[in-house]
């Protein structure tokens, strides 16, 4: 069994559902983004936007993998830079596109 925390842009909250199921029964321990209720990011405060970010960097650092939700390859920046936290504490990284038809 793996900790893995689901990583993406919020855009695909449908697919991390997905994954998460899917990696779930597969027997991993699975943490996904908090479910926010706004459908903008501007609107929050720059400092609930800080805590939110600080407590998913938080889920990376208990993990063990984290889990990209890349679809058609999309990246966005606060992804990136949770893939880069995840390489600092040397946190195996697991691709969305690299999984498909596997998972």
């Amino acid at each position: 069994m793996k900790i893995i925390t689901i990583c993406g842009s919020y855009k695909f909250k449908k697919e991390m559902a997905e994954i998460a199921e899917e990696m779930t029964l597969k027997g991993n321990c699975v943490i996904m983004p908090n479910e926010l209720t706004k459908t903008n990011k501007e609107d929050y405060t720059k400092e609930e936007i800080l805590m939110i970010d600080k407590m998913h960097k938080e889920k990376i650092k208990i993990s063990d993998a984290i889990l990209v939700v890349d679809v058609n390859w999309y990246i966005g920046n606060s992804t990136k830079s949770e893939i880069e936290y995840a390489k600092s504490l040397n946190k195996e990284i697991l691709y969305y596109t690299d999984l498909i038809g596997v998972i």
